[in-house]
């Protein structure tokens, strides 16, 4: 019996309705993502690849199973001389370097707290991390120098755990206040297998990569968990920046057999000679982060003959909604619910809506879907606002068509109230996405006396389209004409770039922020 199978009792299924209505889900006592994963994989198969890791400088290292078990037992013991144990909440600050995934392993192994960080984190933001969170350890890049684990015994006797001590903390980038924190248990990584098996439907022993920093829950959900459950290799790419070709090139040369990015990066590498390269080995292309703008999922199908699956979660969650492949992806759509929540889309009152109704999405019965965080951890006020008449409230809009598709809005932060009108900025930026000046944008709200807020369009252009006010007006009656016309941007800024997360996701807070 492989690994998998010890969590599944039935891993494949004949159709969409047949996966929601028999996926089932075996989850032991005291599960241990370090010991019942990384440890099992070494015993079942020493020599299985478990990452393949490279960066700008030439670096190269391939670690199998057998070796990741080992060197996480030293680093282990390396964390407990430190005087890190049980509960005791660590912060990794490591980029995408090899050493993330030992650190990982082995603080599960401990039974300590996971506290993933990213590497634009002032000092300010560290502090107040360190504080509410009572980090007791802060491990950085820099910080590697000390990591002398080698003399440290490759033995570790295993550590007691509960199913819901705290595992994991992801701090959430929220539109408004401090962030919160994001609590999972020992047993999230289970709900991973959805994630990984049947939505960026990674195999055993083939390659597979999800571009993000360690530092933000988009690297749980695709550089770890569900992947090393599902017997996949995960491949590492420690960038230094984003460069469209160095990224193309690597997906090329070790011939990768699943990727994920976020639309924004697909963006970006359609600016290239993607032709040029030899991409055949990809069988499936996931986006997530960010909703995917119909044209890009268009101009992908069209050079790679491939169609994008979009993904949609949370820190809060593994993914919630998705193209899973038993149904055709629809360009612009989330896709249909994983079988592991029960989804709805509800209005104000918390009353369904009816298909091509907005509102806000909600994980109903909260009994225990494996994969669902359990509280922000010391605020009460929120937990109060999201966990309420039994559901979990995403703070996300979105409809439903008649065949069960979902379609995202926005935030309900980012949506726009003009005039009495409800605009959704995906909507927006997927008709200006369209126009062939533009090669990113995002759209926010921007205060306005008499309206209350009006749309405004922060614009990148293309190489070849100088910024000008003929060119922002075009872009106002391109917007009318592809979408209702009341949705057009008042305000059209252009800029050479716009805010991002490491991750390539938009910093849409930040452009509010410069509206006010």
């Amino acid at each position: 019996m492989g690994l998998l199978e010890r969590f599944l009792p039935r891993t494949e299924f004949d159709s969409y309705e047949d996966f929601v209505k028999n996926y089932r889900l075996c989850v032991p006592e005291r599960f241990n993502f370090g010991y019942d994963v990384v440890d099992a994989w070494a015993e079942l198969e020493p020599d299985k690849k478990a990452l393949v890791w490279c960066d700008d400088r030439g670096g190269e290292k391939t670690v199998t199973f057998a070796e990741m078990s080992r060197l996480s037992n030293q680093a282990a013991n390396w964390f407990a001389a430190k005087g890190i144990g049980r509960g005791d909440p660590v912060l990794l600050i490591l980029r995408r370097r090899w050493e993330y995934w030992v650190c990982a392993a082995a603080l599960h192994k401990l039974g300590a707290v996971l506290v993933p960080g990213s590497t634009q984190l002032t000092q300010k933001d560290i502090e107040y991390r360190v504080e509410a969170a009572g980090i007791k350890m802060v491990l950085t890049v820099e910080g590697l120098q000390s990591f002398d684990i080698g003399r440290y015994p490759a033995t570790l006797e295993r550590v007691a755990t509960n199913n819901e001590d705290t595992m994991l903390v992801y701090f959430s980038s929220g539109t408004t206040g401090m962030p919160k924190m994001v609590r999972h248990d020992f047993v999230h990584p289970l709900g991973q297998i959805v994630t990984a098996k049947y939505w960026q439907c990674v195999r055993e022993n083939t390659l597979h990569m999800s571009v993000s920093d360690s530092g933000w829950a988009k690297f749980g959900w695709g550089k770890i968990y569900g992947q090393w459950l599902c017997g996949a290799c995960i491949f590492a790419y420690d960038m230094d920046k984003f460069v469209p070709k160095n990224l193309l090139q690597k997906v090329q040369d070790y011939k990768l057999t699943t990727f994920c990015a976020p639309p924004t990066m697909y963006r970006f590498m359609l600016q290239e000679d993607i032709a040029s390269y030899d991409l055949s080995s990809v069988e499936r292309y996931c986006n997530a982060g960010e909703p995917l703008n119909p044209e890009v999922f268009e101009r992908m199908l069209q050079i790679t003959g491939k169609k994008l699956a979009e993904g949609f979660g949370q820190s809060e969650s593994s993914v919630l909604v998705a193209s899973f492949p038993w149904f055709e992806p629809r360009p612009g759509s989330m896709g249909k619910p994983s079988p592991l929540y029960d989804i709805d889309i509800v209005d104000e009152s918390g009353v369904s809506c009816e298909a091509g109704e907005e509102g806000e999405i909600v994980v109903r019965g909260l009994q225990n879907p494996n994969g669902l965080f359990k509280e922000y951890l010391y605020d009460d006020e929120a937990n109060a606002r999201t966990f309420r008449n039994g559901c979990y409230y995403t703070g996300d809009v979105a409809w439903r068509d008649g065949d069960g598709y979902y379609w995202f809005v926005g935030r309900n932060d980012d949506v726009i109230k003009c005039s009495g009108y409800r605009i959704g900025p995906f909507e927006v930026e997927s008709a200006l996405i369209q126009h062939q000046a533009v090669l990113e944008c995002a759209v926010t709200a921007a205060p306005d006396p008499v309206r209350g807020q009006v749309v405004k369009a922060t614009v990148v252009l293309k190489k070849g389209f100088p910024p000008s006010d003929t060119l922002a007006k075009e872009l106002q009656e391109h917007v009318k004409r592809v979408t209702a016309p009341y949705k057009y941007p008042r305000i059209v800024e252009f800029t050479e770039e716009l805010p991002k997360t490491v991750s390539g996701k938009i910093k849409r807070a930040e452009i509010r922020k410069l509206s006010t």
